[in-house]
């Protein structure tokens, strides 16, 4: 008896002892079922390199300041026939303006990767061993027992454009593509196991990257969120059932992480939702029907025409995971800048990309932003409203309008505006739905 005491006390110390290690750190990996944690990419949980010098606002700055390229990416699909007529190419296109980052294997036995979670792109891509100019972080498909390469005919090469079949016999999917004006890389379309918290999706079609030139140098990979064929919640099947979520936490939760929820187990059994619309010159962006947008007790007044949804043109409103701050389309944002600025009053300055930035003492009169939707209006509390800038008592309405240089008609909720919410889609039923929820 008192042999089974000692044994008993020792497996409880030995329990609480984990317990707590796993408390002290919190980048271990979550295996309650819990969800996939999300990573912002300068945490203490991300293995990318962390800014040297600058304070939190010039992280942010710096981030948004890449914006335009990413607002250039979703404006040029419209142009597109397929969305997904180039899809490798494209995501090593937005390697740097990607904020926040999920942890994922591949392979068997799995290999850790940190890849970019990106809901507005459709395939997966990872750098593979012996790629020239990759990172020192690389998938190696040697050591993969699940690991196959694909055939230049399977359905899934054509969306991989670049490198053309050949007329008669067999060929590995290759493609090599250029972009950014100096940059390129090549790789071939292949398939293995793709481990996500406690799943395993087999046989899942990525680019293994062997080569880039260029100005940038790939991260450890991108994993594709949007509703093409290549996507994760195609290639899932009913695993997903079309269904996920993410909460997205603050950039100042340096040492925290949040979570991507993946199927309707564990999703919020009560949340406000709006239609999930489709639009067919942008099939895997996630449109959501904008009708307004209130400043204090005032709706700006604003064109309906500018936040209409419209099929035959692009034209409306998404829920982006890679755009660091929200982008409306000019008179949009003029208007709802103004309305702001009445309501504030003082004196304004600039600040990167925020143009509407006041004396912090004034931040008791700031208004408070109301986004609203079909079914449902979203408060933003201040803390995604505004930005504060610790060089000077500064705080920055923590919005902007589409680049000057860019052609778009689309309005975009960015992740500065989704931090701390749920945010959940559910492509079956067709709706969106957003919950105040603690991130961290």
């Amino acid at each position: 008896m008192e042999d089974l005491r000692t044994t008993t006390t020792l497996f409880f110390f030995f329990a609480l002892l984990i317990s707590a290690a796993k408390a002290a750190d919190p980048c271990a990996s979550q295996s309650d079922g819990s969800g996939v944690s999300v990573i912002p990419i300068y945490g203490k949980c991300s293995p990318f390199d962390k800014p040297k010098t600058g304070s939190l606002v010039d992280t942010v700055v710096n981030m948004a300041s890449k914006d335009s390229e990413r607002v250039r990416y979703l404006a040029s699909l419209g142009a597109q026939k397929k969305v997904t007529s180039a899809p490798i190419a494209s995501a090593q296109q937005l390697f740097n303006i990607a904020n926040y980052v999920v942890r994922v294997t591949l392979g068997t036995p799995g290999q850790l990767m940190f890849m970019v979670l990106d809901t507005s792109y459709d395939a997966a891509w990872a750098p593979c061993s012996g790629c020239a100019g990759c990172s020192n972080a690389t998938f190696s498909p040697n050591t993969s027992s699940t690991y196959g390469s694909l055939d230049c005919s399977v359905s899934q090469c054509s969306q991989a454009r670049g490198l053309t079949c050949p007329a008669t016999g067999s060929s590995p999917c290759l493609f090599n593509q250029s972009y950014g004006g100096d940059s390129s890389f090549s790789g071939t379309l292949v398939q293995d196991s793709l481990g996500l918290g406690n799943d395993v999706v087999p046989n899942y079609v990525f680019g293994c990257v062997s080569a880039i030139s260029g100005g940038s140098t790939p991260p450890q990979g991108l994993l594709g969120l949007g509703r093409g064929p290549l996507s994760l919640l195609s290639q899932s099947g009913s695993l997903y059932s079309g269904v996920f979520s993410y909460c997205l936490p603050s950039f100042k939760s340096y040492y925290f992480s949040g979570s991507l929820k993946l199927g309707p187990s564990g999703q919020p059994k009560i949340i406000r939702t709006t239609p999930l619309l489709r639009n067919p010159h942008r099939p895997s962006l996630y449109y959501v029907n904008l009708t307004g947008v209130s400043i204090g007790r005032v709706l700006v007044p604003i064109a309906p025409e500018l936040l209409a949804f419209d099929p035959n043109t692009g034209a409306g409103t998404i829920i982006d995971s890679g755009t660091v701050v929200t982008r409306f389309v000019q008179p949009v944002y003029t208007a709802i800048r103004d309305e702001f600025r009445n309501q504030v009053k003082g004196t304004f300055s600039s600040l990167g990309v925020f143009d509407t930035c006041f004396a912090a003492s004034s931040e008791a009169v700031a208004p408070p932003v109301k986004l609203h939707f079909t079914g449902l209006d979203l408060t933003l509390p201040m803390e995604n409203s505004l930005i504060h800038s610790s060089s000077g008592p500064l705080a920055c309405l923590a919005m902007a309008a589409a680049p000057n240089n860019v052609n778009s008609v689309l309005n975009i909720i960015a992740t500065l505006q989704q931090q701390n919410h749920r945010i959940l889609f559910d492509v079956t039923n067709s709706l969106v739905g957003i919950a105040r929820e603690l991130c961290n």
